[in-house]
């Protein structure tokens, strides 16, 4: 096997697919989120705590100075990571959730046997007579 084949043997199978497919639209959700956060979440819940907008809090270690930018840690911008970690956190619990409470009813539920086929009942006539003959 060459590696061209092999590489689309591993490529196309079916799990690296749909892996794919899901970072694709975990990324999307994921700014979906982020936004979620940014602009919806975080202004009134600054508003609540006094007009605080919390993406620029920040502690000012050294002063800008010139043409030296200010050394600044912005944990305002790290609460907004928080938020948005805990509500995608949430949901991806609540979709697992979801998907196992749909697993265990079906585990739940009796299976019901399958019908037999057209062959089958032929064979089991053949089975019969060949009894009966005997």
């Amino acid at each position: 096997m060459n590696i061209v084949q092999e590489f689309k043997a591993f490529a196309l199978r079916g799990n690296i697919i749909d892996m794919a497919v899901g970072i694709i639209i975990g990324a999307g959700f994921g700014k979906i989120v982020d936004s979620a956060v940014k602009d919806v979440l975080m202004p009134p819940l600054g508003f609540i705590v006094g007009g605080i907008d919390f993406s620029n809090l920040e502690i000012v270690l050294r002063q800008a100075a010139g043409t030296v930018p200010a050394v600044t840690v912005k944990y305002g911008l790290f609460l907004n990571a928080m938020i948005s970690f805990t509500i995608v956190a949430f949901a991806v619990f609540m979709l697992i959730r979801g998907i196992n409470a749909l697993q265990k009813k079906e585990a739940a539920q009796p299976s019901v046997p399958a019908l037999p086929s057209k062959e089958e009942l032929l064979l089991t006539e053949i089975r019969d007579l060949l009894k009966r003959n005997n």
